[in-house]
């Protein structure tokens, strides 16, 4: 099988001919940039360029050679763009190591650290000296008395999480980003036999919290849910126009297109399942829906981490297909629970791996063996593709890294 026969047969629940591996295929299943340096010195490649392509996490672009060792099976939209030099510009992480970032993004270093600057000179992310990640500063609707939400597409732009997205950003909806879309899509379709995972977004929850700030927000759904009714219905509006025009532009050539919203905890979900059906269910199932009814070949994917077992129900009802990145150390979320019970219904992507303990603290020995138990829970019958739970962060060795994925191929 090539790598996309791989994953369309896992997702489409059958067996294929290897365990499917995704490693960079979209932005929870990736690496830091200072991992990922060892470890292209580890496997003996050239040191590269380090493509920081998500800025706020600091992920690495993972390049060919090493999803060649690796045997990754998929890709996301945007990754060939480390082969376009005018995309970036140069920079220097906090230890001084040279690196590249996208060239659209503005930052300055202050005495407190990196900042990037919204609209009106405000500072909307920091990331402090000595610190691995950006941090949100700017929550536009913090203290705002606005219920009508007219002005929603500035506020976005505010937020780090939409102003500073991954390649090909900052292309955007408007007719000459839709075209960079289409063409970007196009040209990795003709290029690789990999399967393609476009992340969309389509955040619902994770965008409330990124306005209002978390907990102004969780209390809101409680306080005033005729608010929350009026802004989620503003941001489903100004979503499924997007995904509207981004299916149309890259529909016919990607295999996954990726949602997010982290609706769990370590413990259980954020809000109860009456309220994941008040205030969310109806609209993710708009959005998923309609994506299906564009692009009937292309499954639909959401990012949630945390303990998200008494809402999986609603979520494949709504008509989810992918789950990711299964945190089984959550409450609820064994993987053998999750597999007897919704195993025929949705694909397990994750759970291969606990990135928290075992894989930054682990002798290799222990995480094969932790590995391999996983896979042999996840993997009968199709609906898994291996990853490691989220991001790798940077302290994991790279001796673990790659005991981790011989252990898939074993």
């Amino acid at each position: 099988m090539t790598p996309r026969e791989r994953i369309i047969t896992a997702v489409n629940h059958k067996e294929p001919d290897q365990v499917p591996i995704d490693f960079s295929g979209h932005r929870s299943s990736g690496i830091m940039v200072q991992a990922y340096k060892r470890l292209r010195r580890h496997l003996g490649l050239p040191p590269g360029q380090l493509y920081v392509y998500d800025f706020i996490q600091q992920l690495a672009l993972v390049e060919d050679d090493v999803l060649n060792i690796i045997g990754a099976d998929v890709v996301e939209l945007g990754h060939d763009f480390y082969k376009k030099e005018d995309y970036w510009q140069d920079w220097e992480l906090q230890d001084g190591t040279p690196c590249k970032i996208p060239a659209f993004i503005k930052v300055e270093r202050t005495k407190e650290g990196n900042v990037v600057y919204g609209d009106e000179e405000r500072v909307i992310c920091i990331q402090k000296n000595g610190c691995l990640y950006f941090e949100q500063t700017c929550f536009p609707l913090q203290n705002s008395d606005d219920r009508t939400f007219e002005k929603l597409p500035y506020y976005l732009r505010q937020i780090l999480w939409c102003r500073l997205g991954t390649p090909p950003a900052p292309a955007g909806f408007d007719k000459q980003g839709l075209e960079i879309f289409k063409t970007t899509a196009k040209n990795l379709r003709n290029s690789t036999d990999r399967a393609i995972y476009a992340t969309f977004g389509g955040n619902l929850v994770e965008i409330g919290q990124f306005c209002f700030r978390i907990d102004n927000f969780l209390y809101l759904l409680a306080a005033d849910p005729e608010l929350i009714h009026a802004y989620l219905d503003k941001l489903t509006e100004l979503h499924l126009e997007n995904l509207t025009n981004y299916l149309n532009a890259v529909g016919e050539y990607i295999d996954i297109i990726g949602f997010g919203d982290d609706l769990g905890m370590q413990t259980g979900p954020q809000m109860s399942p009456k309220m994941y059906r008040e205030f969310f269910k109806p609209r993710h199932e708009i959005l998923w829906k309609h994506a299906k009814k564009l692009c009937p070949q292309v499954k639909v994917s959401l990012h949630s981490c945390g303990g998200v077992y008494p809402l999986l129900g609603d979520l494949i009802d709504a008509g989810l297909e992918i789950i990711n990145p299964v945190q089984f150390t959550c409450t609820d979320m064994e993987l053998h629970k999750l597999k007897r019970e919704f195993g025929k219904d949705i694909t397990l992507w994750g759970g291969g791996c606990d990135t928290r303990e075992i894989l930054p603290n682990g002798k290799p020995a222990d995480i094969r063996q932790h590995v391999k138990e996983n896979v042999e829970i996840t993997s009968p019958g199709g609906g898994f593709v291996f990853q490691q739970v989220h991001n790798i962060m940077s302290d994991v060795p790279s001796r673990n890294i790659m005991a981790m994925f011989k252990a898939v191929h074993e």
